[in-house]
């Protein structure tokens, strides 16, 4: 079949083949192919006609045959299909019979529907255009009544404004009997006048919805006669201005409204200075009985904004200012002009600075009373916003005005004066290095004019800015003087930090002292006094104090020595880093105790901010302390611990021992005492902590010398009077040590040092008690009950615990030191228990310890028994 292709498609042209064969071409013609390229189709380009007739002839035959063929093979089925035409002609005859029914019927239809309709929608448009002529009719009589209404009603506002003239001028100040009643009736007249205006404007409203019903909004306290009728027409709205009967009152209601909104607005106006809620009530009532209460809001609010910012403008006009100043001192200023002309306008000169200042000032005096007027204002008229109510829909008059708002009217207001009080300080600040200079050198005289302000609004508003509490509304208005307030604060800083400079301004060789610290701790205290005032402002200030605060302990730590030589004992005088660390240590005491006084003044607020700053001074404080005290401990532990090297036993005369004076150790002992008070103490100009740091170190020699001498062995007769003789020389170099020279020796007492002294005095009869009276709790008053075992070891031939467990008594004495005294008599116990058992083992007579092994169990017992 493919040589029959190209008769065998839709679009084939009888007249396009024979064209092409005329012309030698294929066909069909191929579009972008040169005519030597074969196609599938006929191709009788290289033929003469005749050829291309033969091949045409050939073909018919052979499709006649192949039809034929088809034929004579399904002749049966075509049989089948021929008499089913014959059937299919039948049925199309009966729906060709019923469609020319159908036709019948739809003509009888049209006949019967299509003639009354055009009837019927003819007398539709007729009474559309009646109800029409109705509807202007109607509105055209209402307009007419709502027009003499109106008359009536500027009559009454006339006749009231009349009686409110005469009642003015008839008013007699002489007659003070007649004042309340004229009052009074002054108050009746101008009541009357707001009802007239009220009742006026819902006319005007009604009679505008009358004019142009589609522009206003229809609202349920207009007449039901004005309301139109819901039944959908397709004829335009006739406007009521092109009726001749209405169009000629449309110059009086124009005239009327005009008249009734300037009343409107004198009334509002008058309501918001006077503050007059009433009538302020009144005029918007009246404002919302002519529609136009939204805008009438918005202007308001936009009125006060801007004369806000423009007050605010002209506080920060200098060209202003210089004009005053120019005014009330024109000698100063002409001298002025003489010598500074090119800055006359813009800054002052040193001649004229006092007066700029003056007039700035009272300039912002100005601008704060009028800034709380307008807020005063703005928060009156929010309040009858917020109680007026529709009549009919009980909606809210705010809620109605913020149809146009963006927020409430107050969130408006401050907004408003916080950006122009912001942009305005800033341009200002800009341009002039005067102002800047001086508002942020006298930021807390401009904080204080605020707070004034705040002070002032706060009775009318719910605006409150006190140490506890501030509304956002506050913080808004501050935020826009952040500008002088960071310029104040940088200057403070730099106050601070300047006076921690100069304090290490030497550096080691100089270093910081009592007067240093206190001048810091004044110098802070200043700037937080300065700021004390406001809430906001000492927090601030509070963090810079801490910064300063930090760089000073940096500087300290830096300048403190930790070289050996800086808790060094060895004498005769204080070396060079001593010196330096008491110095420092006197500078930081002073400092940080009496930045601790301040705690009683300010809140916790402030207090928390400087607290960990003060914290980490006292814990620096205590690292440069705790090392040299440390070591004076040690030193002087060494020192008592030679009393072992002496010997007291009998072996030395007695006479010997009471006349040879104290031994040597004590005298070692008594000399580094007074070095370490004259050279090394003096060295911290702190006398509330030195007095406690003496204490200590008191408590300490007392108890570690009563520890030594209590394990003392042998003792003899000779070594009790030589110990007795060495306890005086303490005590008297102690109680020396714990006076000061300009204090009377007897009347200082050692009382501060409590059980550790009362320990030292009862040591002595100690010494000489006779056996059986070291159990008793009376002859030992006084007196540790691990003391007591000591000194009955050392009568006995039983070893002290030291001896057994073969430490020295220096490290014996140590572990006392850091156990507790059960731990100590626990171990008391064990030795005593484990002799008994050496000796038994051993075979010894253990009846000449008998009687000190009970004294010692009497005395466990009686301590257990006074713990318990």
């Amino acid at each position: 079949m493919s040589d029959y292709s190209a008769f065998a498609g839709t679009d084939f042209e009888p007249n396009e083949y024979a064209n092409s064969v005329l012309a030698g071409e294929p066909y069909p013609p191929q579009p972008g192919r040169s005519k030597s390229v074969k196609v599938n189709g006929l191709t009788p380009a290289s033929e003469d006609i005749s050829v291309a007739v033969a091949k045409l002839t050939y073909n018919i035959e052979d499709v006649e045959k192949q039809i034929k063929n088809v034929v004579t093979t399904h002749h049966e089925e075509l049989l089948v299909q021929a008499a089913g035409v014959g059937e299919l002609e039948g049925s199309l005859n009966s729906v060709r019979g019923g469609l020319d029914e159908l036709d019948n019927s739809l003509e009888k239809l049209r006949v019967k529907i299509r003639t009354p309709y055009k009837s019927l929608q003819n007398h539709v448009s007729k009474l559309e255009r009646i109800q029409q002529a109705s509807e202007i009719l109607r509105r055209a009589s209402r307009f007419v009544i709502l027009t003499k209404r109106l008359q009536v009603q500027l009559a009454e506002m006339d006749k009231a404004e009349a009686l409110e003239s005469e009642a003015a001028v008839s008013k007699d100040p002489t007659k003070m009997d007649s004042s309340n009643s004229v009052s009074s009736q002054a108050v009746d007249l101008e009541s009357e006048r707001e009802r007239a205006i009220a009742k006026a404007a819902l006319t005007l409203s009604e009679l505008s919805a009358l004019l142009d019903p589609a522009s206003e909004d229809t609202s349920p306290t207009q007449s039901s006669a004005i309301v139109e009728a819901e039944s959908p027409s397709l004829l335009p709205q006739v406007p009521l201005s092109s009726v001749n009967a209405v169009s000629a009152y449309l110059p009086y209601v124009d005239a009327a409204r005009s008249r009734v909104m300037g009343d409107m607005e004198a009334m509002v106006i008058t309501g918001l200075t006077n503050l007059n809620q009433s009538l302020l009530a009144s005029s918007l009532q009246t404002a919302h009985n002519l529609r136009v209460l939204p805008n009438l809001v918005n202007n308001l609010i936009s009125d006060l904004s801007e004369a806000v910012e423009g007050r605010i403008r002209y506080a920060f006009d200098l060209s202003r200012i210089a004009k005053e100043v120019l005014a009330k001192d024109p000698a100063s200023a002409s001298q002025g002009t003489t010598l500074y002309k090119s800055r006359l306008r813009t800054e002052p000169t040193n001649v004229t600075a006092p007066q700029w200042t003056s007039a700035l000032w009272s300039s912002l005096g100005s601008l704060v009373e009028e800034m709380a007027d307008c807020c005063i204002k703005v928060y009156t008229l929010e309040k009858v916003l917020k109680v007026k109510k529709d009549p009919i829909t009980q909606v809210l008059f705010l809620d109605e005005a913020m149809k146009v708002l963006e927020n409430k009217p107050s969130a408006i207001f401050w907004g408003s004066l916080g950006r122009s009080l912001e942009k305005q300080a800033r341009d200002a600040a800009k341009a002039s290095s005067f102002l800047q200079q001086t508002l942020s050198s006298g930021y807390p005289r401009l904080l204080r004019l605020f707070h004034s302000f705040f002070a002032k609004i706060s009775v009318q508003t719910d605006t409150v800015y006190t140490l506890t509490h501030q509304s956002p509304e506050t913080i808004l208005v501050l935020r826009a003087l952040s500008n002088f307030e960071s310029l104040y604060l940088s200057r403070s800083s730099n106050r601070l930090n300047e006076a921690v400079g100069q304090a290490f301004l030497g550096g080691a060789r100089a270093p910081p002292g009592m007067n240093e610290g206190i001048n810091i701790a004044r110098t802070v205290a200043n700037e937080l006094d300065s700021a004390k005032f406001d809430p906001l402002l000492v927090q601030s200030v509070a963090k810079y104090v801490s910064s300063s605060l930090d760089t000073f302990l940096t500087r300290f730590d830096g300048t403190v020595s930790k070289e050996r030589s800086a808790v060094s004992l060895i004498g005769p005088a204080a070396t060079p880093q001593q010196v330096l660390n008491g110095q420092l240590g006197t500078c930081l005491y002073h400092c940080v105790s009496r930045l601790e006084k301040l705690e009683d003044e300010y809140p916790d607020a402030v207090m928390d901010v400087l607290r960990p700053n003060l914290q980490k001074m006292r814990a620096a404080f205590q690292r440069l302390v705790d090392p040299l005290l440390a070591a004076i401990r040690r030193e002087l532990g060494a020192i008592i611990s030679k009393l072992h090297r002496q010997n007291f036993s009998d072996s030395v005369d007695p006479m010997t021992a009471m006349g040879g004076g104290p031994s040597p150790y004590m005298k070692d002992l008594v000399d580094r005492l007074n070095f370490i008070k004259s050279d090394i103490l003096s060295q911290y100009n702190v006398p509330d902590i030195s007095q406690d740091w003496i204490v200590s170190i008191v408590k300490y020699v007392i108890k570690t010398f009563v520890l030594h001498a209590s394990i003392a062995k042998p003792l003899g007769e000779s070594g009790k009077l030589q110990l007795t003789s060495d306890m005086t020389e303490l005590e008297f170099a102690l109680s020396a040590f714990m006076t000061d020279k300009g204090q009377n020796r007897s009347g200082f007492t050692m009382e501060r040092v409590g059980d550790d002294y009362k320990a030292l005095r009862a040591m002595r009869p100690l010494l000489f008690l006779e056996n059986s009276a070291l159990a008793s709790p009376r002859q030992t008053s006084g007196l540790p009950p691990l003391i007591v075992l000591h000194h009955i070891l050392v009568r006995s031939p039983i070893p002290l615990p030291h001896t057994l467990h073969g430490w020295a008594e220096a490290e014996y004495v140590r572990w006392v030191d850091e156990h507790s005294e059960e731990e100590a008599w626990t171990l008391i116990e064990g030795d005593l228990t484990h002799w008994e058992k050496v000796a038994e083992a051993e075979g010894k007579d253990t009846s000449v310890a008998e009687e000190y092994v009970q004294l010692a169990r009497a005395v466990l017992e009686n301590a257990s028994k006074s713990r318990s």
